[in-house]
């Protein structure tokens, strides 16, 4: 009995992605393709890939012989590169509405974020970093193989305080008691409300517990919450420590949601290796954040999300005030050799996640395709790796390198030359490999893009 315990624990217990039975013999060879490994801003001469299970196994110029059973793959020259990565995600929250995401069934909200989780993966983003929200079991049914989605890096619950961003309580639940019952969007796992050190502990760990790879902290303003101004500090400094020493204690990170440079160096001074959004930095604050090397979350959020909101409400007039900071956030970034990571941050809209690669593309307004690129792979995935121990998936990321995860596309063109590709997936991206599994062959059912060998649309015979 005392086995059988210590078997069922563990078996339920979050932590390390295993593999599922059998995946150690699926072979797949990709021919006949050139590569962008995620690092380098060209593509590679003609190339072969060998996938064994779920991981890359061979690269060669040469020949790489078939074996029995083997799914073959002429590429016929399209472009092999990393699944894209989204840093900036938020799995629960895109199709419902914001009363559905704090008041609706949990049953049927895990049910539609599962549904979403498979557009995400058709969309080419085979990993994302969740920051905020009840994704725990949505992560599980994936890794298990029960539903389709990306690899998810989960911080649970986004930490705030008391009429901070992300409080989404209303005030009929005010006052509130330290120690008391919780509201429901904290039942759920929504959010969680931190308010003094102590009570900071206990709600990193919480998350922790749960199998959070990152913790996420609201420490100033946003523009979704109804009661957290733009301008406002949130966390005090004690507090802000106390979440850095549990998530380190954990051999994690903490990453925080800031626009203003009074959030951003409180954050910063406490411990914090990662600032969400920045849009209203100051010029001296982007030199500092690139001189203590800490990573820069943004994410270029199109006008739609502003004009989206509803008009005269303060969400509204939030975004108003922060839209205009993105575009001088980006060139400061430039400027002073920021780490960026990239992300969208799309919530409570179906048809803007739909533009989750057309939002990447946007960043062409500040970066040449191939940076681009090299961002939406293999730096994010730098970012993702912060995570140390609590990393749910030990492999690299975002590369096309022998050893890696076969997390992969097979681009019907050169995104290196023409980065408006990733907008279009449902054309672009004519397989889809997440894992090591075929969630997409467009090449199988197309007999005409089969045929036309070596000289796919829109890429015959580049020489970048």
């Amino acid at each position: 009995m005392s086995m059988l315990l210590t078997f069922l624990i563990a078996a339920s217990s979050p932590g390390i992605a295993q593999p599922m039975l059998g995946e150690a013999g699926r072979v797949t060879l990709f021919q006949n393709v050139r590569i962008f490994d995620g690092k380098t801003p060209r593509l590679s001469t003609p190339s072969n890939v060998l996938v064994r299970g779920n991981v890359i196994e061979r690269i060669s110029t040469d020949p790489i012989a078939s074996e029995p059973g083997a799914q073959v793959i002429e590429g016929g020259g399209r472009t092999l590169m990393p699944g894209l990565i989204d840093a900036h995600w938020h799995a629960m929250l895109i199709r419902p509405t914001p009363v559905e995401a704090i008041s609706g069934d949990v049953g049927y909200m895990n049910l539609i974020a599962a549904d979403e989780a498979r557009d995400t993966l058709m969309r080419g983003f085979t990993t994302v970093r969740d920051v905020g929200g009840p994704v725990f079991g949505l992560k599980q049914a994936i890794d298990d193989g029960i539903v389709p989605g990306p690899r998810i890096y989960p911080s649970g619950a986004m930490i705030t305080v008391t009429s901070g961003h992300g409080d989404f309580r209303q005030l009929s639940d005010l006052p509130r008691q330290i120690g008391g019952p919780p509201t429901r969007g904290e039942q759920i796992g929504g959010f969680a409300i931190a308010d003094g050190p102590d009570e900071m502990r206990v709600r990193v760990r919480e998350q922790l517990m749960r199998g959070a790879s990152q913790i996420k902290l609201t420490g100033g303003g946003g523009v979704s919450s109804p009661f957290s101004p733009i301008d406002v500090v949130t966390f005090g400094d004690a507090e802000l420590r106390a979440a850095v020493e549990a998530a380190r204690n954990w051999g994690t990170y903490v990453t925080v949601h800031a626009f203003t440079d009074d959030a951003i160096r409180l954050a910063i001074d406490a411990g914090a290796l990662c600032i969400e959004h920045g849009f209203l930095m100051s010029e001296a604050m982007a030199r500092t954040i690139a001189d203590k090397g800490i990573w820069l979350s943004a994410q270029p959020l199109p006008e739609a999300m502003r004009t989206g909101l509803p008009p005269g409400s303060v969400q509204r007039e939030k975004a108003y005030a922060v839209f205009p900071g993105i575009a001088r956030t980006y060139a400061l970034a430039r400027k002073y050799k920021i780490k960026v990571a990239w992300g969208t941050d799309v919530l409570f809209s179906r048809a803007l996640a739909q533009q989750q690669g057309a939002i990447l593309a946007s960043l062409g307004r500040w970066y040449t395709p191939a940076e681009a690129l090299i961002m939406a792979t293999s730096t994010n995935a730098e970012l993702l790796a912060l995570s140390g121990k609590r990393n749910p998936y030990r492999r690299r990321l975002g590369i096309v390198e022998t050893g890696a995860f076969a997390d992969l596309l097979l681009v019907d063109g050169n995104p290196l030359q023409d980065l408006n590709l990733v907008a279009d997936p449902g054309r672009s991206f004519v397989v889809i490999m997440k894992d090591g599994i075929l969630h997409k062959n467009a090449l199988v059912d197309d007999p005409e893009r089969q045929s036309r060998g070596g000289k796919p649309r829109r890429f015959a015979q580049s020489r970048v």
